[in-house]
């Protein structure tokens, strides 16, 4: 997780419950091979690279957990909706009349 974001989550209350991630306050710093989450952040806390609170980390499934105080939790990325376009078309302008002469 990047600084700004992290001291973010840091000071939010705990809720429990699935996490919403943000795409744009991440960046990938590798993978990790490890039997389950915990094994990880074990092989990781010794490294440059130890997870820190607000960490994410990616299943080999596409699952996602976070790292928070209490130890991992389910989490999913922020998915943004387009709200649809509706069906309404803006008026034209109408024609201009034209003469016609016989």
């Amino acid at each position: 997780m990047k600084e700004n974001p992290r001291q973010q989550f840091r000071w939010a209350p705990h809720v429990s419950g699935t996490a919403i991630a943000r795409p744009k306050d991440y960046e990938s710093l590798g993978e990790v091979e490890a039997e389950n989450e915990y094994a990880a952040w074990a092989v990781l806390r010794s490294s440059e690279t130890p997870l820190l609170v607000g960490d994410l980390l990616e299943m080999p499934t596409g699952a996602l957990r976070i790292c928070k105080y209490v130890g991992f939790e389910e989490a999913n990325w922020l998915v943004v909706e387009v709200p649809p376009v509706s069906g309404i078309v803006p008026p034209q302008a109408e024609p201009a009349l034209q003469s016609v002469s016989a």
